[in-house]
C-alpha cells in the first residue's frame, strides 16, 4: 500500500475534458482466464466508460471475482488483454495496476489492527518529520481533510484502533485509501461494498460514488443487490458462467430482464412449489410473550409454508429466537405434535424436532473455522457416536449425502465454510438441519445477500422440505419471496400479530397495510383530534 496522502486543500480529481473521457476509459479484450482444466472467464470484452457506472452482475461463480482480479494486477489473463484509454496495457502487479490508475476495493478489507484510522488509510506513505518520527500533527491535518472531501466526517473515527473497527468501518477505511494519493484514478472498482453498512452510511457511500461518476471516473460496481443496482448504474453487465451474458442501460432495462440474463429464466419461474398444505397441526403457539413480544398466537401445519412478515423492530426475529428455546417465554404455550415445548432450552427443543437457521448465519450458526463436515454434523453428533467417538467415515457420508443433494458447490466436505459463497454457506446451515429431520424449520432471511441464482435454489429446497411434510415458517423481508413462497403470510408490528392473510389475499399492499398498522392508526388519531 504505498500511497501518498492527499494534501488538505484537495479537493479530489478533477471534472475531466471532453477529451480526456477516452483517455481515461478502461476495459477488457477478449479476456479468456483458465486455472488448470477450469475456465473462469471466456473471451469477455467488456468497456467501462469514463464518468459513468458500470455495474457488474452475475451469480456466485459467474467470473466477476476473477475479472477484477485481473483489473487489480492480482490475475494475468491466459488470453485478451487489458485496455486503458484504448491501449492495451499488462498489469503484472497490484502495484503497476495502482500505479495505472486502477483501483479495487475488496469486500473484505485488510486492516492493519494495532494502528489508527489514519495510519491505516496512509500505511506506507505516513507524513514524516526529523528523518523518521511520525508527524502526527500532519497526519490528523490531512485525515480531517480526506474525510470531509469523502462525505466520511462524522462516520468515521481517525483515532480508532483498528483491532476495534467494525465491518462497515473497516469497508470505509478501504475506500479511503483508495482514493487517498497522488495518482488520479482512473477507475474504481467497488466489490459487495453496502454488506456490512448501516443505512446512514450507505447514503455517503453512494453520494461519494456520484461524486466519483461526475469527476469522470469509471466506476464498477458489483452487487446482486436490484434496488442498489437501479439506484446507482448507468448501464449494467451481466455475466454468466464466465461469458458476458449482456449489456443493460439501466433506464431502459428493469428486475426480470438482469433475471433472465443471469440464470436464463424468469424471476416467476422461481417460484415452483405446488401447495401441499396438509390438516396435520405441527405447531402450536398460543398466547406466547417475551420480553419482546406479546401474545402471540399461530399455527403451522405439515407441508404449509408461513410467511413471517413485518418492518424492521417489529419482532419476527425474537419470536423465532423464543420458539428456538434461545429467549425464554414469561407467558403462553407452545407445543410441536402436541408436546408443550419447553422455555429456554435449545437443546431440547431441538431433540423436539425445531430447527432455526437465523438471520446472521455467519455469526449465529455457522463455525467458519471449520469444514462442511462438522458444521453439518453438530446437531446428530448424538448419532454418529460410538461410545466417545465421533465415526468420521459415517459424519462424512452424511455430509456428504447433504452437500450433494443440495448442490453446494465445494472441492469437498472437508472444505472450510468461511471459504464459500454466502448462497453455499447458507445451504451448509439448511444441510444441517435436514440431516436432523425436524418437523418444524424456522428459515429467518434464508436468502439474505445471496445472489439470485442460489436464491432460486434455496426456493426449491423450502418446497421440497414442505413435499416432504416439514412445516416451514419463513422470515422475510422481500415481500415478493413470500408472496411467492407462502401458503399464508402473517405479519407482525411492534411485537404483536396485526393480521394474516392468505394466499390469495395477499399482496405487498395489503402486507405493509398490516405491517403499519399502528403507525397508520396513530397518524390517523393525531390528525382527526388536531
Amino acid at each position: 500500500m504505498s500511497t501518498d496522502p492527499s494534501p488538505a486543500a484537495d479537493p479530489g480529481p478533477p471534472p475531466p475534458q471532453v477529451a480526456d473521457a477516452a483517455a481515461n476509459s478502461v476495459g477488457v479484450s477478449g479476456i479468456t482466464k483458465r486455472f488448470g482444466a477450469v475456465q473462469a472467464l471466456g473471451g469477455v470484452t467488456l468497456d467501462f466508460p469514463a464518468g459513468q457506472v458500470t455495474a457488474l452482475m452475475g451469480e456466485n461463480g459467474a467470473g466477476k471475482s476473477t475479472l477484477l482480479k485481473i483489473l487489480a494486477g492480482d490475475h494475468q489473463p491466459t488470453e485478451g488483454h487489458v485496455l486503458i484509454g484504448g491501449e492495451e496495457v499488462t498489469l503484472s502487479s497490484p502495484a503497476e495496476a495502482r500505479a495505472a490508475g486502477i483501483r479495487i476495493i475488496p469486500q473484505e478489507p485488510e486492516i492493519i489492527p494495532h494502528i489508527s484510522v489514519a495510519e491505516n488509510v496512509y500505511a506506507g506513505a505516513l507524513p514524516r518529520k526529523a528523518g523518521r518520527m511520525l508527524d502526527r500533527a500532519e497526519l490528523r491535518r490531512r485525515i480531517g481533510a480526506d474525510l470531509e472531501r469523502l462525505g466520511f466526517a462524522g462516520v468515521l473515527d481517525p483515532d480508532l484502533i483498528g483491532s476495534r473497527l467494525t465491518p462497515a468501518q473497516r469497508q470505509l477505511v478501504e475506500i479511503m485509501r483508495a482514493l487517498t494519493g497522488s495518482v488520479t484514478p482512473k477507475a474504481i472498482a467497488f466489490d459487495e461494498p453496502t454488506s456490512s453498512l448501516s443505512e446512514h452510511e450507505v447514503d455517503a457511500l453512494f453520494a461519494l460514488i456520484r461524486r466519483l461518476r461526475d469527476q469522470g471516473i469509471a466506476v464498477i460496481y458489483v452487487s446482486h443487490r436490484m434496488q442498489e443496482i437501479f439506484q446507482l448504474a448507468d448501464r449494467i453487465a451481466v455475466l454468466r458462467d464466465g461469458a458476458l451474458a449482456g449489456v443493460q442501460q439501466a433506464s431502459t432495462t428493469n428486475e426480470g430482464e438482469l433475471v433472465r440474463l443471469m440464470v436464463g429464466r424468469d424471476l416467476a419461474g422461481m417460484f415452483v412449489r405446488g401447495r401441499v398444505a396438509t390438516d396435520r397441526l405441527v405447531l402450536d403457539v398460543k398466547d406466547l410473550t417475551t420480553d419482546d413480544v406479546r401474545d402471540i398466537s399461530l399455527q403451522v401445519h405439515a407441508g404449509e409454508v408461513v410467511g413471517l412478515a413485518g418492518l424492521i423492530g417489529a419482532g419476527r426475529s425474537e419470536l423465532a429466537l423464543a420458539l428456538a428455546g434461545d429467549l425464554p417465554f414469561r407467558s403462553g404455550s407452545v407445543t410441536l405434535d402436541g408436546i408443550p415445548l419447553p422455555s429456554g432450552k435449545p437443546g431440547a427443543v431441538i431433540r423436539a424436532g425445531l430447527g432455526l437457521a437465523p438471520e446472521e448465519r455467519k455469526a449465529q450458526a455457522l463455525f467458519l473455522q471449520q469444514t462442511i463436515r462438522e458444521n453439518t454434523s453438530l446437531v446428530v453428533l448424538d448419532r454418529l457416536r460410538r461410545f466417545r467417538f465421533v465415526k468420521r467415515g459415517a459424519e462424512r457420508a452424511l455430509a456428504q449425502e447433504f452437500t450433494d443433494r443440495l448442490r453446494v458447490r465445494t472441492p469437498s466436505v472437508d472444505h472450510e465454510v468461511r471459504k464459500l459463497s454466502g448462497g453455499n454457506q447458507q445451504k451448509v446451515v439448511l444441510a444441517r438441519w435436514l440431516a436432523r429431520k425436524p418437523k418444524v424449520l424456522i428459515l429467518d432471511e434464508p436468502t439474505r445477500g445471496i445472489d439470485v441464482g442460489a436464491k432460486a435454489e434455496i426456493y426449491q429446497i423450502i418446497a421440497d422440505l414442505a413435499a416432504e411434510g416439514v412445516a416451514v415458517l419463513v422470515i422475510s423481508s422481500e415481500l415478493p419471496e413470500l408472496l411467492g413462497l407462502a401458503d399464508r403470510v402473517v405479519v407482525m408490528q411492534g411485537g404483536r400479530i396485526t393480521g394474516e392473510l392468505a394466499h390469495h389475499e395477499a399482496t405487498e399492499e395489503s402486507i405493509l397495510a398490516l405491517a403499519m398498522a399502528d403507525d397508520i392508526a396513530g397518524a390517523s388519531s393525531s390528525g382527526a383530534s388536531s
